[in-house]
């Protein structure tokens, strides 16, 4: 197994173009937004005009058929800038989009896609509930199929929705109970259900210490009815199709931990360069000098492991190890060096006027989105067989 360290011409473009936008479009807004826990359908537009949805779908469905470490820069460098507009992409993406790509028949596909890939709509994933977090299996949400009319008639709710409430949401991907195995554990299934489905009711989440400024929703399912063909992938097969998912997701996450510890580093220093204590630039006090070293050295390991798993997955090798890796890694990284750089700017670094404030805040969801660290060690003990 061999892979290359050096950064084509290819993706330093792509890199250059995603920060350029953020620096330009994002970061302006970026702390008036989270004060007002604004989602903006403005920038999220602008990302998708950009190529950032559909980012790995192929192109016969509208997608830009870029390859999974491409799509992962671009998500570190929204990240570098704004968590809630990365989160946004990320779980667009990997959540959203990909489950109807890798799972979806292929009138599926046709019929959603499209408008998943062009900038216009974004997708939700009905995965976690109020008694059903680490512990996916637990759901209660269920899908009674009813013979007479041929649908699907969903109860339960879902809550911590990324996409799930805005107004650009036009469909979820939702695990529900459709029966009971042999041995009396539920038989989950995967349904696909319109935002505006009669008796759905899309609740937008408030009050959020973190990403502030991207959608987050509770969902509440009274009756509501789907068609039989709305079902994704075999019936029974939903469990095994949400953590192939969460898979490829947790490198969207270990892409926002990466993307914020560089962020916190590149603040850092320039203001360690500025600020001044006994009559020189506090980057040169050897307290300081040593953090940021540190600060550096972690990210470096970070991107290593991030990207070794991008090249496993794009490489069709078994990955999913490596993600959780990665995922645990990226997002102790990104709260160190939130933490490291806050203690770096003293006083400042508790001011909203400064973004490592907001940097600090956001990186505590990386260490429980996609799976709890404690629960990435336990993926990970397990391939160890343990």
């Amino acid at each position: 197994m061999s892979y290359s360290f050096e950064e084509s011409e290819e993706l330093g473009l792509l890199r250059q173009t995603v920060r350029k936008f953020a620096e330009s479009e994002i970061a302006p807004l970026a702390r008036e937004l989270d004060e007002t826990e604004s989602f903006s359908t403005d920038l999220t537009r602008k990302m998708g005009h950009l190529g950032l949805f559909g980012t790995v779908i192929s192109p016969k469905y509208g997608g830009h058929g870029m390859d999974y470490l491409s799509y992962i820069i671009a998500v570190e460098e929204l990240a570098r800038v704004d968590g809630s507009q990365a989160a946004t992409i990320a779980a667009h993406n990997s959540l959203g989009a990909a489950p109807i790509y890798y799972y979806g028949t292929e009138e599926q596909k046709k019929k959603y896609l499209p408008s998943l890939c062009d900038g216009s709509s974004l997708w939700g994933f009905g995965l976690t509930e109020p008694e059903a977090g680490s512990d996916a299996q637990g759901s209660k949400t269920t899908a009674v199929f009813d013979e007479r009319t041929r649908e699907w008639v969903i109860n339960g709710s879902k809550i911590w929705i990324t996409n799930s409430a805005s107004e650009m949401t036009v469909g979820l991907t939702v695990q529900a109970v459709t029966g009971r195995r042999p041995d009396g554990r539920a038989e989950l299934s995967c349904l696909i259900v319109p935002a505006d489905a009669p008796g759905l009711t899309r609740r937008a989440m408030k009050g959020k210490m973190m990403w502030r400024a991207s959608n987050t929703g509770e969902l509440y399912f009274d009756n509501v009815r789907v068609p039989q063909d709305a079902l994704l992938g075999k019936q029974g097969e939903g469990f095994k199709i949400m953590m192939e998912t969460l898979d490829g997701g947790r490198l969207s996450i270990g892409a926002m931990g990466l993307g914020l510890a560089k962020g916190a580093l590149a603040m850092t220093i320039k203001y360690a360069k500025e600020r001044k204590t006994f009559g020189v630039p506090i980057a040169q006090h050897q307290a300081v000098a040593f953090k940021l070293a540190e600060m550096a050295t972690r990210i470096e390991a970070a991107e290593g492991l991030l990207y070794k798993a991008c090249w496993l997955r794009q490489n069709n090798k078994p990955y999913a190890k490596v993600a959780a890796m990665a995922k645990l890694y990226c997002s102790e990284v990104a709260e160190f060096a939130a933490r490291e750089g806050q203690q770096t700017f003293g006083g400042y670094g508790l001011m909203k006027e400064y973004p490592i404030e907001r940097f600090y805040r956001d990186a505590a969801l990386l260490r429980i989105g996609e799976g709890t660290s404690e629960i990435q060690r336990l993926v990970i003990s397990r391939y160890l067989g343990c």
